[in-house]
């Protein structure tokens, strides 16, 4: 699996994740300060969305210090669903029922326990066919029609 990894900053728990990706055998792909870059939080959700978008990653994860910046910027990308999840149960039901491609966190609520929690519920959930409707609609400029 390939994931794009972005975060406005450089911390212990951003760390801890890309390690988890890779311990679980993801091809990790780093955006902004994880990589070395000056890049603030716009920029990390908007390339990390990209990445995803254009099939160059499988899914993304975005780290600011709420994750709702990441998460506007990511989803401004057609074809970026990215969901900002705070437990496990959020991140499978956004993978479940929304399809969600992207994952925003925050970096000052979740703890690296709670953040390992997240991602494994993330890459262990895949979408409910019985969605497609739903998620197509999504898609759509007007999805309430």
């Amino acid at each position: 699996m390939r994931i794009a990894f972005g975060s406005d900053e450089r911390t212990s728990l951003t760390d801890t994740l890309v390690e988890v990706l890779r311990s679980r055998g993801a091809e990790v792909e780093l955006v902004g300060p994880p990589a070395g870059e000056d890049l603030a939080w716009p920029g990390v959700g908007h390339r990390v969305g990209e990445r995803v978008a254009a099939g160059g990653a499988d899914t993304g994860i975005v780290c600011c210090w709420t994750g709702t910046g990441v998460a506007i910027a990511a989803n401004k990308v057609p074809g970026v669903r990215a969901a900002l999840c705070g437990d496990a149960a959020t991140a499978a039901g956004a993978r479940r029922w929304n399809d969600a491609n992207v994952l925003a966190l925050s970096l000052r609520l979740v703890t690296a326990t709670v953040a390992e929690e997240i991602v494994d519920a993330w890459l262990a959930t895949d979408p409910d066919p019985g969605e497609a409707e739903n998620i197509a609609a999504v898609e759509r400029s007007d999805p309430g029609r």
